[in-house]
């Protein structure tokens, strides 16, 4: 059985992301405050915005930026990666995004997938990027640093001096239904990760989509402690902050200190959270230290939320909790909670306007209904509307499983329904691990792991943890003969991958069990207890 929202489509315009957010900034608009470096305590008005937006988009088409090309960006949450996100969009050009805690290895792999032309990144990662980016085959003209470049040789071209040519933006033409905007790396339901196509519509119907649903006005100020780097950060939080014309308060990491000063000092009234950062504010004694009493609303999303963990947030904060369901491949949500209270923030709600979903039995294939009372039988959760991507870069296979002919995206995870339609989800069909927040491919650290000389197989999988969510577990077959510790395997990752992506348990096991066709089994290892390990 198809389902829809119960709130009526919105209207969403054929125009690119930047005429949405920038094309009807009147006067008074001009003068709010659209960002704040929540460390310096620098403010950008929406009028500064837009006009260094521009000429970013100036500055980058005189240097030879053209519709399509595709632009790297690799910093922390700050307003020049506002500066920068826009501009290049604003000049035709395509972001894919780097997380800021990338090593060389893993930014190499992205620029070369991606065929990113440009690099933009400060500072503090400009040593991890030179070295990517001299692997990938790009040229010190083709670097350039967002901040002053302060402590660098000076070779490599800045923001602040690329804004001071004052260049107009140039006159480009494109197709918003077609035109890439953003690059993002996701794993999908399984595997290494792909290049998500997320167009300039799929990114405006993401904001239009989320207004009915998200009361956000001009007399909001959202502290941005997720990740722009990070679908949620990019399009729910900056995005749909800057076209509420609300105020923004930008911090490079989380730091609950800093968070919540942050909160208390600007009077924060939005707050947009990953679960570890609820269990934070939820139980950590510091947050009693603080005046929080500006808070009205809590958004939940980037992996499951506890209902009971949500509850007694919204208890100690007296405000409302939301919880939201997406994906990267979504633009990025698709459900939420509604604001009145009338569904269990222990579910993910209702579809957002113009969206389709339905339950599918895996087994039978058969579509699932809402039943008269309790919850459904369990089933694939798919989602279609105008928020789904086009699909994965360079890979037709990937996009051929995961968008089905007639337009539902299988999401992978495996959910109820109420009485209402009402969506509850309860576990995972892929194999994404969820740290933090963060997606931890399993296939990524496998493969790594394999090319440790003790190591003949290997498997990693999620392990449940109440703060982190998911903590990576690896499997670890040795060499016969071979001496491997668990201390050994952790080191020997986590010198080579972002640190959310470090395997946090190690079992030694003399098989990994897989099916007759080859299949791992991950089903029966997750449900495996700690020292569960076969081997010595």
């Amino acid at each position: 059985m198809i389902l829809r929202s119960p709130l009526p489509d919105v209207a969403v315009p054929d125009v690119t992301v930047h005429e949405l957010l920038f094309g009807t900034l009147g006067d008074a608009d001009r003068e709010r405050i659209a960002l704040v470096d929540g460390v310096s305590g620098q403010t950008l008005t929406y009028g500064e915005l837009a006009e260094r937006i521009d000429r970013f988009a100036g500055a980058l088409a005189a240097r030879g930026l053209r519709p399509g090309d595709v632009v790297a960006l690799n910093a922390p949450n700050c307003p020049e990666f506002a500066v920068a996100f826009h501009g290049v969009l604003r000049a035709g050009g395509t972001v894919t995004t780097l997380n800021a805690l990338y090593t060389p290895a893993e930014i190499t792999a992205q620029l070369r997938d991606a065929g990113a032309v440009r690099y933009l990144t400060v500072g503090p990662l400009l040593p991890a990027g030179l070295a990517a980016t001299a692997a990938a085959g790009l040229s010190a003209s083709q670097v350039y640093l967002l901040d002053d470049g302060a402590g660098t040789d000076g070779t490599y071209e800045t923001l602040p001096a690329l804004l001071a040519e004052g260049r107009p933006a140039p006159r480009v033409t494109i197709d918003p239904a077609t035109h890439l905007a953003a690059l993002p790396y996701s794993s999908g339901t399984t595997g290494r990760a792909k290049g998500v196509m997320l167009t300039h519509a799929n990114l405006v119907a993401a904001v239009r989509q989320n207004e009915p649903v998200l009361p956000q006005n001009s007399e909001d100020t959202v502290p941005a402690i997720l990740p722009f780097f990070h679908i949620y950060g990019m399009s729910v939080i900056l995005n749909g902050t800057l076209r509420a014309r609300g105020t923004l308060v930008t911090l490079p990491r989380f730091d609950l200190a800093e968070f919540l000063r942050v909160i208390q000092e600007w009077r924060c009234t939005f707050l947009y959270v990953a679960p570890p950062i609820a269990v934070a504010l939820t139980k950590h004694p510091l947050v009693r230290e603080y005046d929080l009493s500006s808070v009205r609303l809590v958004v939940s999303g980037a992996a499951p939320l506890d209902e009971a963990l949500g509850e007694a947030l919204a208890a100690r904060l007296g405000c409302r909790m939301l919880q939201g369901f997406g994906m990267t491949e979504l633009s990025p949500v698709s459900h939420l909670t509604p604001v009145d209270g009338s569904v269990s923030v222990g579910s993910i709600g209702f579809a957002l306007p113009n969206v389709e979903y339905r339950l599918v039995d895996p087994e039978t294939g058969h579509e699932l209904a809402p039943p008269a009372e309790g919850l459904s039988e369990t089933g694939e959760l798919q989602v279609r509307g105008p928020n789904v991507m086009a699909g994965y870069l360079n890979n037709p296979e990937a996009t051929a499983e995961t968008i089905l002919p007639d337009g539902f995206l299988r999401t992978g995870d495996l959910a109820r329904l109420g009485p209402r339609g009402e969506v509850y989800v309860v576990d995972r069909l892929k194999e994404l691990i969820k740290y933090k927040g963060y997606q931890v491919p399993p296939a990524e650290l496998e493969a790594l792991l394999l090319t440790h000389p003790a190591i003949v197989d290997a498997v990693v999988v999620g392990y449940p943890d109440e703060t982190a969510g998911e903590l990576p577990r690896a499997f670890v077959v040795r060499r016969p003969g071979a001496e491997l510790t668990a201390d050994e395997v952790v080191a020997f990752v986590a010198e080579r991958v972002a640190p959310h992506k470090k395997v946090r348990i190690v079992e030694f096991t003399d098989t990994v069990p897989k099916s007759a066709s080859g299949k791992i089994l991950r089903k029966d290892l997750r449900s495996l207890p700690l020292g569960a390990g076969t081997g010595a």
